[in-house]
């Protein structure tokens, strides 16, 4: 074989350098959702939420439609983006089931454009006061649907935890951080048995249709409340399992009742119940290592609900 020429050399130099060109592009187009754009505008579709290992999962008892058909029968139009199917796990707690964890491959599902006018994230947050400086956990976080607009409310000066118990949820979060170029989001991978929390650390705790899901619900409580300040809140927002026009499976829904039921006994006094979502319920809860002046609980009629003094419209005031 005869020696390579300078004009070799410089020919395969140039060719390694367009193939690295290409694939360094193909990345970017492949990449997780550009997470800047879904804080006003979500995409029609993100294929682009699910890792190159994604692999159609069959381990289901359900069609992956069921939310489809949810939507047909209450006359609501179908996701664009069809929500992951899902199984029963089959554990019970305090007379409930407890839900299975959806799968990181569902996270497209997370960003689906109808999901800005079905919960309303923006004002749902708003109306939790959030402050510059605070330190925020999104437990549950996912690929960040809700750490993405945390992180802009708490700024620079803030920090936001965000867990999740998928490291594969976990990559996906970090890549839209990054996009985001956001640099107070702190990724953490945690279990069911460990929410991998700091001690004392934490100002508030956000869980957004995940607590159904948790498999060692007194574990996760009992994390939580050690990490919350003494003054620190836990918000749930869970689906309203009173209603059954809401179309989400039952297992996946929950009463007030029901929460309280589960929260209260670990250390926490509901504080506030607001209803202004189309859907869900929002569930503050304060820590009672420093419980507020009034003795008990607040007064709640015959479904577990709070009056408020907001002319009836469940929204805090600021």
């Amino acid at each position: 074989m005869s020696p390579l020429t300078q004009d070799d050399i410089r020919f395969r130099s140039w060719t390694a350098w367009v193939s690295a060109a290409l694939l360094t592009w193909s990345i970017t187009l492949l990449a997780p959702l550009n997470a800047s754009a879904l804080l006003d505008d979500p995409p029609a579709a993100s294929p682009t939420t699910q890792p190159p290992d994604a692999k159609p999962d069959h381990d289901h008892d359900h069609d992956d439609d069921d939310h489809d058909h949810d939507a047909k029968t209450k006359g609501r139009k179908p996701s664009s983006i069809r929500r992951p199917a899902h199984r029963h796990t089959g554990k019970t707690y305090m007379g409930r089931e407890i839900a299975d964890v959806m799968s990181y491959l569902g996270a497209p599902w997370l960003f689906r454009p109808e999901r800005i006018a079905e919960e309303r994230p923006d004002e749902m947050l708003a109306a939790l006061n959030i402050k510059p400086g605070m330190v925020v956990a999104d437990v549950g976080a996912g690929a960040g649907f809700h750490t993405l607009r945390l992180a802009r409310l708490v700024g620079p000066t803030g920090t936001v935890i965000a867990t999740d118990v998928q490291p594969q949820m976990i990559q996906l979060l970090r890549n839209n951080v990054r996009q985001a170029r956001l640099t107070n989001v702190k990724p953490v991978v945690c279990t069911h048995d460990d929410a991998k929390l700091p001690k004392g650390a934490v100002d508030l705790v956000l869980m957004v249709d995940v607590y159904h899901e948790a498999a060692n619900p007194e574990a996760l409580l009992k994390d939580i409340k050690a990490a919350l300040k003494p003054d620190g809140r836990l918000v749930l927002v869970e689906f309203r399992a009173e209603d059954p026009n809401v179309p989400i499976k039952e297992e996946h829904k929950m009463t007030v009742a029901q929460m309280r039921k589960e929260i209260e006994p670990q250390g926490f006094r509901l504080a506030e119940k607001l209803d202004f979502l189309p859907w869900q319920h929002i569930l503050i809860f304060e820590n009672l290592a420093n419980p507020p002046a009034s003795n008990g609980v607040p007064k709640t009629d015959g479904d577990g609900r709070v009056p408020s003094d907001n002319s009836g419209s469940g929204r805090r005031r600021n």
